[in-house]
């Protein structure tokens, strides 16, 4: 008898993330044997009898990962009625049951995941285990080596939450402006473009190249195409890697006066 946390199970029994599990319990939507569930308890998913809104957890579920380069001008989340911005949800054909890996803002565009692997979405969206992101950001001036060491090192952003150090590269010049080449381990809601200006730096564009092991490649702005077996077993080699898991200090952060502090489990760059 192997018991487990029930949502652990339901994520990867292809119910979304943790967090969306969790929310599935805490609203009773969830029982094992008959009972309603409370969060944190452990089941066993061969022996007890899980139920989401009465309906038994399927024996078998086909797990889907899709590429997808995302447009400028695309939500990563679904709208409200009457909101008639695009999204990745009907962009991407058979998307709507699937989640984000790598949400980006409104105007940044380049590689997002879509899949209903609950296991891979919280390995590789959960800020603990540092998994890196790289982006091409083309900036409108030519960045000093100052600019350069500031971003490098970190900043605090105008919400009080300090960046971690980045890897941050020249890339080449374009006009009067620079590519850059910028890697993290964190996703700050509009991190790049918010430490570029704390910087002196504009973005001009901004482009999600890879994520941990998988890279965008020769996919078209608007393209999309099912992960290969090979292309997953990368991303589940790096989440079940020994060293998969950075433990940081706690950190405070102080927001700034006039604001509110904001949702960290939702980011994008």
């Amino acid at each position: 008898m192997v018991e487990e946390r029930v949502q652990k199970i339901l994520a990867r029994a292809g119910f979304g993330s943790r967090r969306n599990c969790e929310d599935l319990i805490t609203s009773g939507r969830v029982k094992v044997n008959g009972k309603i569930v409370v969060l944190g308890q452990k089941a066993d998913a061969q022996s007890d009898r899980i139920t989401v809104d009465g309906k038994a957890l399927p024996d078998e579920i086909l797990l889907r990962y899709i590429a997808y380069n995302k447009p400028r001008f695309v939500l990563c989340d679904k709208t409200n009625p009457g909101d008639d911005r695009r999204t990745i949800f009907n962009m991407v054909e058979g998307a709507a049951d699937l989640a984000v890996i790598g949400r980006l803002d409104y105007e940044s565009e380049g590689l997002v995941i879509l899949t209903n692997d609950g296991e891979l979405l919280n390995h590789l969206t959960h800020p603990r285990y540092r998994h890196e992101k790289e982006y091409r950001v083309l900036v409108a001036s030519r960045p000093d080596l100052k600019q350069l060491e500031v971003w490098r090192r970190g900043v605090v952003l105008e919400d009080g939450h300090r960046t971690s150090p980045a890897s941050v590269t020249v890339e080449s010049n374009a006009g009067k402006g620079t590519w850059l080449r910028v890697v993290l381990k964190e996703g700050h809601k509009r991190q790049i473009r918010e430490t570029a200006k704390l910087t002196g730096l504009f973005v001009v564009k901004l482009i999600r190249t890879r994520i941990a092991t998988q890279k965008l490649g020769n996919l078209k702005s608007g393209e999309y195409r099912t992960l290969t077996s090979e292309e997953v077993e990368k991303l589940k080699g790096v989440v079940n890697s020994p060293q998969k898991e950075i433990r940081k200090p706690a950190r405070k952060t102080v927001p700034a006066k006039g604001t509110k502090r904001t949702d960290s489990k939702r980011k994008s760059d």
